[in-house]
């Protein structure tokens, strides 16, 4: 096995870590350090936030559904652009594999919406 075709990936990786570094050091030096009372409030958009509980407060299961939601349809997306890019050389066995993928994903989608997961009251 060649490493030497790995450099660029550890590389990118390295720049990566070193801009992401980078900017944080040139911002907390070159930020101004004054800190009011409407600074360390949370920000809701431009409109007056409303007020939390001592301890932050609770929030609903939904949220947290709706996130998990996102993130296995957003996987389906991240295992659709390979099978794109290498479609001509994967043949009949990678279609009808993409199709099985494709098909257990619609039954959670079909599943999530008659259970009413994407209804936002």
């Amino acid at each position: 096995m060649d490493l030497d075709l790995y450099v660029p990936i550890l590389a990118i990786g390295v720049l990566g870590a070193a801009f992401a570094f980078f900017s944080l050091a040139a911002s907390w030096l070159s930020g101004p350090r004054r800190y009011n009372r409407a600074r360390l409030d949370s920000y809701e958009c431009g409109i007056e936030p409303t007020p939390q509980p001592i301890g932050g407060g609770r929030f609903q299961v939904k949220y947290f559904i709706t996130a998990m939601l996102f993130i296995v349809f957003d996987i389906e997306i991240i295992f659709l652009y390979p099978f794109a890019v290498a479609f001509d050389s994967l043949g009949w066995f990678g279609l009808i594999e993409m199709g099985l993928f494709i098909l257990t994903l619609v039954a959670a989608f079909a599943y999530v919406w008659r259970r009413g997961g994407l209804e936002w009251d």
